[in-house]
Formats: structure tokens, sequence, C-alpha cells
């Protein structure tokens, strides 16, 4: 299990790396001017080039990497050019409000995506098992976009059940105070991945079904009810663990999204911003936090598929 760990944590550190060179690459081939579109149109050359002198932006590419590099060892992300603060503040500060959005969303996700996917398995190539395949293909197919589009057609101008944004607070317990503005964000989010995980877990339960120590439960008698709950479940989540743990990124890249439909105060939104306003550090540092969220979510879905089969012995990978 060390070792195993040992080998996945360096594996990590070189995605990062990674992530770290082409990120940086893309982000500066970006075309348009940072300081014209940091100042304005109306700028002068003299001030555009203060700007460039004073971040570097006039300097050959490979050493703003290394000068990059050097601050991000030293626990330096940069700071802002349009907001002129560090960026490392900026993601401490929204960052609560992300793990808030992605995980009550990936909570009621798995919680509907669970039973869903065992369900249509038992009761596959029935009417309810296809009724229920054709809406998890809708949302699956759907873009993030236009599913909050209609859920704010739908419960905020139609209905006046629910606020089309969020507050502009700085705090979780701000955002937890008014949970009626959280509803539409999360509930984006989690129709959105549930198809994913329903059709992993009803073709990994279908899986399950036909092992041959279910065919022994079965001979004894036990109850349906039981066999799903104790044989069925455990052993069907496994995929499911790591389609978690994998689909991290792609939950992220559509909270940008839904943040910015929805204007909720985290990074997704911050990220946004920054894109339209070509402020490098922020991209930058966004990218980084979350690529490095990415591998540890990676890590601990394997950790947790361990846990959950004990047969795994990772000592031997």
């Amino acid at each position: 299990m060390t070792r195993y760990l040992l080998r996945r944590v360096g594996q990590a550190v070189a995605v990062v790396i990674g992530l770290m060179i082409l990120t940086f690459v893309m982000i500066h081939l970006e075309p348009g001017s940072v300081a014209r579109a940091t100042l304005g149109p109306r700028a002068t050359p003299g001030r555009i080039a203060i700007f460039n002198s004073t971040y570097g932006l006039n300097e050959p590419l490979y050493r703003q990497f290394l000068t990059y590099i050097d601050q991000v060892a030293h626990g330096n992300l940069g700071t802002s050019y349009s907001l002129q603060q560090p960026v490392s503040t900026l993601i401490a500060q929204r960052l609560p409000r992300d793990l808030l959005l992605l995980g009550l969303s990936t909570v009621l996700a798995l919680l509907l995506a669970v039973p869903m996917g065992i369900y249509q398995a038992a009761r596959r190539n029935g009417v309810v098992d296809y009724a229920l395949t054709g809406v998890s293909f809708t949302l699956y197919s759907m873009p993030d976009f236009f599913f909050a589009f209609l859920l704010i057609a739908l419960f905020s101008v139609q209905l006046h059940l629910l606020p089309p944004d969020v507050p502009q607070v700085t705090s979780v317990g701000a955002l937890l105070a008014d949970p009626q503005a959280l509803v539409l964000p999360v509930v984006t989010l989690a129709l959105v991945t549930l198809a994913s995980y329903s059709r992993y877990m009803r073709s990994s339960a279908i899986d399950v079904l036909a092992q041959d120590y279910i065919l022994v439960a079965r001979a004894k008698g036990l109850p349906q009810r039981l066999i799903l709950l104790r044989h069925v479940l455990r052993n069907a989540l496994l995929p499911v663990i790591t389609m978690v743990g994998l689909s991290f990124s792609w939950i992220v890249a559509g909270a940008v999204i839904v943040e910015e439909v929805f204007n909720y105060p985290g990074m997704g939104l911050l990220f946004y911003q920054a894109a339209t306003s070509h402020d490098f550090p922020i991209l930058l540092g966004s990218t980084l936090a979350v690529g490095v969220a990415t591998v540890l979510g990676n890590l601990a879905a394997d950790i947790a598929y361990g846990i959950a089969d004990p047969r795994i012995r990772y000592g031997r990978a």
C-alpha cells in the first residue's frame, strides 16, 4: 500500500507539472493585449510599456515561466492584474463556497443515481427502465447553461418559487443562511451529473447480478431486497467510486458555467471574469488549484476503491 501511494504521488506531481506547462503556454498564446484589456482601450503606449515591465510581460516566454515556477515554489501565485489582490487570497476566499456547491451537488447526484441505477438493473428492459434511460440521456446531452436557463424560466420567472441568482456574500455561513438561493445551482449540477452516475451504476449492478454468488443467494431463498442491499450495492459501487474521482474535472468545468449563470460567488465566476479580462495570474492560479484538487480526488478514489473491496492489494500492483 505504501509503495502504491508513493508511486501515485510521483505520478500526481508529474501530472501537475505538465498541467502547469501546458496551461502557461496556452494562456499566453491567447490573442489580444493583456495591458490593453486591463488598462482599457484608451491606455497610452507609455502606460502599456510600464504595465508590461512591471509584470514581466515584455520578457521571453521561457523566462516568464521560470519566474512563475519560482513564485509557485514559494507559495506565491501572483497578483491579479484587475483586482490588485494576491491570487492565493482570492482562491482561499472562494474555494470554500465552491466546495459547498460541488459537495452538495455531488451528494445529491449520488443519492439519486445509486438507487436509480440499482432499480433499473433489477427491472431492466422494462418500461420504467426505458423511461429512466431516456431521462438520463436527455440530461447527459443537455448543455449546463441551457438546463440552468430552463430551471430559471420555470421556477423563477413562471412560478416565482426560487431566486434566479445567488447573493454576493463573502462566507459559506451566509450562503447557508439563504438555502433557497442554493437550490437551482445545486440541482443544475446534480442533474447533469446524475445521468453518467446512474448509467455506470446500472451497468455495474447488471454485471454483479449475473455473478454466481448472486445465483447462490437466490437459491437460498434470500429476498430480492436483501440481495440488492447486501450483495449488489457494495460491489456495484466500485466503478462509481472511481467515476466520482475522475469526474471532478468536468464537474468543475460545469460549475464555471453554472456559477456565471446564477452569479454564484465562487472560483468558477472568478475564472470566467478573469478569462474575459486576460487576467493571467487568476487563470493560472485557478487552473493549478483545480488540477491539484483533481489529482487528489483521483487518489482519494483509488484509496476508497481499496476500502470498498478488501481483495485489492495495491502492493502487488
